[in-house]
């Protein structure tokens, strides 16, 4: 799996987790939430993320969006 399918699904597991725990524990989790959202935006334009450079040092094989 590439590093950007990786980035990806990492963000939605964590996003669902948040979601899910802000319901039944603390809606303080949202902020969790948010922060994922926001980063996965500003990667999009700076290519900046640093999942991907923890996954490239980690030997994961490297995709389009994050090289």
């Amino acid at each position: 799996m590439s590093i950007d399918r990786i980035v990806m699904a990492f963000a939605g597991i964590v996003i669902l987790a948040s979601s899910g725990l802000s319901v039944y524990h603390d809606p303080n989790w949202l902020w969790l939430t948010a922060f994922v959202g926001a980063n996965l935006f500003q990667a999009a334009f700076t290519g900046f993320c640093p999942l991907a450079i923890i996954l490239k040092m980690l030997g994961a094989a490297p995709g389009k969006a994050f090289s």
